[in-house]
């Protein structure tokens, strides 16, 4: 493939709900492009992009792909999102490349929650948005219900640019306005055609507003327009590539992408009307600083993402703002604060690795094995050093704990999910110190299940997940004394060990100790092994064997031998006390509680506060946040918290999203306690 002038490179990503047909409507345009010899299908696991051994055998898109393609001088870069919720990653990955995003709905089913969300994300980035209306070899598809669903959500600014010719309740035809022509199609195969609509009045009506969308987007168009003139086809991109570059107009595409009809006129749209790469801002020093798409310029790249492989090693993917990549180029690294030994570089078709020269600014390729490379970071000049932005990682809320099946393999583990974490930053993995747990945090059950199958099938660690157990606390309630008395003679030396602590509750982190011995019935030296006495202890505490908090022990009286007398001694008195007064000062088992930030549409709003109710939460307040969304502060027991990310999706139909921080521990009810005591006796 040949090296490509940014002005001739267009990087498009699919975005939108899952099972719409992303991954079929990519194979379909990489076919047309003669960028591959057969369009493959994802029921048969022999697409381009879907080429992961996971995506294959659940017939879903898990990751990003990229596929490039030559078409009409130009050079398109395709990348395949997923659309399931628990990959949101990789569809930030995608629009992180792109200019270009193609939201892909479905003409049977209408706009779904995917595609609004895909829809709002593209904006707050500034990409040209286009919809690919798909699925419309479906009998049960309507382009005009689901054309109005659009319009209705998104305004006037959608805009028809191909629309189904409907006669008898049938597809006959495919009209594309910027042609101002009629198209049958024989598989992929067009052929102009002047098949008539049912409904003349709608089409004419549609070409009306067609019309009026292109004019309004420039003042020699417009004044051409509203003088009578007939606008050209010329005029028509034109404006479309204006009212696509601003905002201004959302083009809209029928077609299908299992058949292959007219996916070519969204082809030549892309190659015709689409943005190509523009200039992006950085900071360098701390100020903004303007990068344009000149392969002459100064070096900066961003890792949009990165394949974390035990067999084929490293990957990251990367795309170039400004100056070029070569074999040759020695890139300063924002992220590691020193220069990099370039990698083999390459451009990715699917899974397919090809040798590439260099990559200029605009376009996409790949480094093999640079190590220090990863997700969101930059490349640059030493000369020069700036720092792009990075790719929008989702917040991941689904947690599990990871046990090994095999002992003996927990390094294996550790080992293994840290370089999936590399791959997708939206999975984290992390030993927690108080439960000794392994936990796994991602976006969801789909996501964790693809992570576990990965790690059995890439290195070779086979792993339980589970409910991750709550780091409870316990403290006392009320102020008790108790003596320690430890005395044994075994033969020479003994040992003579005499408290009187006094227990009482405090506000504090872990142990205040304190001592008011009069007339030495303690000596001073035995204070300390008392105090460590009693801090071993507070590890574990009597009810359920998790750590004491908020106690203050005062030493206030005891006795000590002479000769029998030892650190050792004292601490082992201390010890005694602790258990006997501890036991008497009525404890109580502490849970952890979170406050809550939960975002949901106003319908979801009354139900997503019944299910915090249910969790045992306290809701605080809530706050319109815009765009038909309200904010939700609550404070819910962590022990409470492991389902409610599923719930949150369930109930908002993944519109929802939230955020929680740890607030403080509280007094857990009775019942929960006894369960909790109950559960720690048998394990």
């Amino acid at each position: 493939m040949k090296i490509y002038d940014s002005n001739n490179i267009r990087n498009v990503a699919f975005a939108g709900h899952a099972s719409k047909g992303k991954t079929t409507l990519t194979e379909a345009l990489l076919y047309i492009a003669g960028a591959s010899e057969r369009m493959g299908k994802v029921a048969d696991g022999n697409t381009v992009t879907d080429y992961d051994a996971e995506e294959k055998k659940r017939k879903l898109s898990t990751s990003s792909a990229v596929a490039p393609a030559e078409y009409k001088g130009k050079k398109i870069n395709f990348i395949d999102t997923p659309g399931l919720f628990d990959f949101a990653e990789g569809a930030a990955e995608g629009l992180r490349g792109a200019e270009t995003a193609v939201i892909v709905s479905s003409a049977r089913s209408g706009l779904a929650v995917g595609e609004e969300k895909a829809f709002k994300n593209a904006g707050s980035r500034r990409m040209a948005r286009v919809f690919a209306m798909t699925k419309m070899d479906d009998e049960r598809a309507d382009f005009y219900k689901a054309f109005n669903g659009l319009a209705a959500k998104f305004g006037s600014i959608v805009c028809p640019v191909v629309i189904p010719v409907v006669s008898g309740g049938k597809v006959t035809a495919y009209y594309n306005m910027v042609d101002d022509k009629a198209y049958t199609y024989n598989g992929t195969k067009a052929s102009a055609s002047d098949a008539q609509p049912d409904d003349v009045q709608r089409f004419e009506a549609i070409k009306e507003v067609f019309n009026e969308a292109v004019a309004g987007t420039d003042e020699e168009i417009m004044e051409k327009y509203f003088g009578g003139e007939e606008l050209t086809k010329e005029d028509r991109i034109k404006g479309l590539r204006i009212g696509v570059a601003d905002g201004s107009i959302i083009p809209v595409f029928a077609l299908s992408g299992i058949t292959g009809a007219a996916c070519d006129m969204l082809l030549d749209f892309i190659a015709d009307a689409c943005p190509a790469p523009k200039s992006e801002y950085a900071s360098c020093d701390g100020e903004p600083v303007e990068l344009t798409p000149d392969a002459n310029g100064p070096l900066a790249a961003v890792c949009f993402k990165t394949v974390a492989d035990p067999f084929i090693g490293k990957l990251s993917f990367f795309k170039v703002i400004s100056g070029k990549i070569t074999a040759n180029t020695v890139p300063y690294n924002t992220a590691t604060g020193k220069e990099e030994r370039m990698g083999k570089i390459v451009t990715m078709f699917g899974s397919k690795q090809l040798d590439c020269a260099e990559i200029p600014a605009g376009d996409i390729g790949a480094i093999v094995k640079l190590t220090g490379f990863n997700t969101g970071d930059t490349l640059c000049t030493s000369a020069k050093v700036v720092k792009l932005d990075g790719v929008a990682t989702p917040n991941p809320t689904y947690a599990m704990a990871v046990s090994a099946v095999k002992k003996g393999d927990e390094e294996k583990i550790a080992n293994g999910l840290s370089r999936l974490s590399e791959e997708d930053p939206s999975l984290i993995f992390y030993t927690n110190n108080e439960t000794h747990q392994q936990i796994i945090k991602g976006l969801g059950e789909q996501q964790l299940d693809v992570a576990v199958a990965r790690l059995k099938s890439k290195f070779s660690v086979d792993v339980a997940l589970s409910i991750p157990k709550v780091a409870y606390r316990e403290t006392i309630t009320i102020k008790v004394s108790a003596q320690g008395r430890h005395k044994k003679q075994s033969g020479g030396h003994g040992q003579f060990g005499d408290v009187f602590i006094e227990f009482e509750p405090c506000d504090c982190e872990k142990l205040e100790f304190a001592e008011r011995i009069v007339g030495g019935s303690v000596p001073k030296n035995f204070f300390p092994a008392v105090e460590k006495g009693l801090n071993e202890c507070m590890e574990k505490g009597v009810l359920a064997g998790y750590p004491m908090v908020g106690v203050k022990a005062t030493l206030y009286d005891g006795s000590y031998h002479p000769v029998d007398s030892s650190e050792m001694s004292f601490k082992m008195a201390a010890a005694l006390a602790y258990k006997e007064g501890i036991s008497k000062a009525m404890p109580i088992i502490l849970e952890p509680v979170s406050t809550i930030k939960a975002y949901c549409n106003d319908d979801a709003m009354g139900d997503i506060i019944g299910d915090i109710n249910k969790r045992r939460g306290r809701v605080l307040g809530m706050n319109p946040v815009g765009d038909g969304m309200q904010e939700i502060v609550a404070e819910v027991p962590d022990a409470e918290m492991a389902t409610f990310s599923t719930s949150m999706r369930q109930i908002t139909q993944g519109r929802g999203s939230f955020e929680s921080e740890f607030a403080r521990y509280e007094r857990c009810p009775e019942h929960i306690s006894q369960k909790i005591i109950a559960e720690s006796a048998n394990e």
